[in-house]
Formats: C-alpha cells, sequence, structure tokens
C-alpha cells in the first residue's frame, strides 16, 4: 500500500526524499534511526499506521541497531531497473571510464559534465 501511494504522489516525492534522507545522514554512513526516518515520512506527508511502521523497520534493521538502511528503502521503493535503463548507465559508465581503470574520477567526470 505505502508503495502504490508513493507512486502516486510522483518522482518528484521520491526523488525528494531521498535528498532529504542524505541531508540528515550527518556522518554520511547511509543509516538513519527509525526516529529520523519517521520524520522524514512526516514532512514528506507519507505517515503510516504504528504497526506498519514497525514492519517497515523490522525489514530495514536487520541488526537490531535501531538504525535503518535508506538505500534499501529506496530500492524497496523502486525496485531493480529495467534492462532498457541498466544498459543505459552501462553506457554512460563506459564514457566516463575512458582509462578503464573500473573507477571515474571527479577529474574525468568534469571532463564530461557541465552542471551549468
Amino acid at each position: 500500500i505505502f508503495r502504490e501511494t508513493l507512486s502516486k504522489r510522483g518522482v518528484r516525492v521520491i526523488t525528494g526524499l531521498g535528498k532529504y534522507f542524505r541531508q540528515i545522514d550527518k556522518n554520511r554512513n547511509g543509516f538513519l534511526s527509525q526516529a529520523a526516518l519517521k520524520e522524514a515520512l512526516k514532512v514528506f506527508h507519507l505517515e503510516m499506521p504504528e504497526g506498519d511502521f514497525e514492519s517497515l523497520c523490522l525489514l530495514l534493521d536487520d541488526s537490531k541497531s535501531d538504525k535503518v538502511d535508506y538505500g534499501e528503502f529506496t530500492h524497496a521503493i523502486f525496485g531493480e531497473m529495467n534492462e532498457y535503463r541498466k544498459a543505459f548507465v552501462r553506457k554512460a559508465y563506459m564514457k566516463l571510464d575512458f582509462n578503464k581503470t573500473g573507477s571515474v574520477p571527479m577529474v574525468d567526470v568534469r571532463k564530461c559534465y557541465c552542471a551549468k
């Protein structure tokens, strides 16, 4: 039901939520406390019944540490990329990794992309 609610709200809400997660993740480890996740959902008007929230946290907090992996949360919402999108990602990465090293330093990204 939650996934259906998000899909009705549109991509802007979902991407905005992801951006918000990254902003409140002060130590940049990819995890949020359950309280921070609940607050983020509230900010985006995505509240859910307490029982559903607890079930969600059980799924996202394998180690029972009161921390949830927001990458897993967004993956659960978006699902896997389809093959068409994966092909574009691979093509873009191959273009950026012109030295064929398997990693792309920011210097190489700046050569190919202008954010202006």
